[in-house]
């Protein structure tokens, strides 16, 4: 048995070869990712009802998972303007990872570069624009200096933040998926090849073995179907966590946080002048 990764992740122009806007396996399957985005959301919403059932529910109760579980969590009353950005966002990355255990398909749209990639750029993108409208170019400063950061620190915590905040930030979030992706391509393709390997060997050994390998696929396939969701989820919640970041900065984060801070140092010193009134 013979395993050349390039061909797992690879494949010959089909239309438009030789031009900066070929098309190939990965394109068309992309497309597909979208198409079916594009179509859940859009028959959901040609369902909907005062009381939605079937796919118009699972729609609605997807969408407002992401609005509330993600965006308003994570941002704050402000998220609800960017829950559309982040639904498609997770929705998108959700489609092109199942492809992966799709019979007949068997391949993740995000194990490409190209697309983790590109992704990860518009996020980074989105997440900057908005720390700039919102703070304008103290968003930059506030960035780079986080108040209350000791003066002989300063210098060395601005290139940390620098290189963290505008450079690491959309590597990790583009191989982060990639390399998940990748990985759960790669292992359920060799044991699918384990199976027919020694299945259509007809050894007495062998057969056995193929049924075992493929039982072990089967679960790796339910376990992937995790993995799937998990990738989108954390893509999403990263994003959302960014925006976040970006529009309150550290020192309104610190503002808003001291007065709860000084809230619960109230209401401990009250409940423990109640206890020494009690004694």
């Amino acid at each position: 048995m013979e395993l050349d990764v390039n061909e797992l992740f690879f494949w010959d122009p089909i239309l438009l070869n030789g031009t900066p806007f070929e098309i190939n396996r990965v394109v068309l399957l992309m497309f597909l990712a979208s198409i079916l985005c594009m179509g859940f959301f859009l028959l959901g919403a040609r369902r909907a009802a005062a009381i939605p059932r079937g796919i118009g529910l699972m729609a609605e109760e997807a969408y407002m998972f992401v609005r509330n579980q993600i965006a308003i969590d994570v941002i704050g009353p402000e998220g609800i303007k960017y829950a559309p950005y982040l639904a498609s966002l997770f929705f998108f990355i959700f489609f092109c990872n199942f492809l992966e255990i799709v019979p007949g398909i068997n391949f993740p749209v995000t194990s490409r570069m190209a697309i983790p990639a590109f992704l990860a750029l518009l996020s980074y993108v989105v997440f900057n624009v908005v720390g700039i409208r919102k703070q304008g170019l103290k968003y930059f400063v506030n960035t780079l200096f986080p108040p209350g950061v000791p003066l002989a620190i300063r210098p060395l915590l601005a290139v940390i933040e620098l290189f963290s905040v505008f450079f690491v930030r959309p590597l990790t979030l583009a191989i982060r998926l990639l390399a998940n992706m990748m990985a759960g391509h790669v292992l359920l393709t060799i044991f699918f090849l384990f199976t027919d390997t020694f299945i259509l060997g007809g050894d007495l050994v062998g057969i056995p073995l193929g049924i075992l390998t493929l039982l072990v696929a089967c679960v790796l396939i339910i376990f992937e179907l995790l993995v799937i969701t998990l990738q989108a989820y954390i893509f999403t919640m990263l994003t959302a966590f960014y925006i976040s970041e970006s529009m309150h900065g550290h020192e309104e984060e610190e503002e808003h946080s001291q007065p709860q801070r000084d809230k619960s140092d109230h209401e401990a010193q009250q409940e423990t002048e109640g206890v020494r009134e009690a004694a």
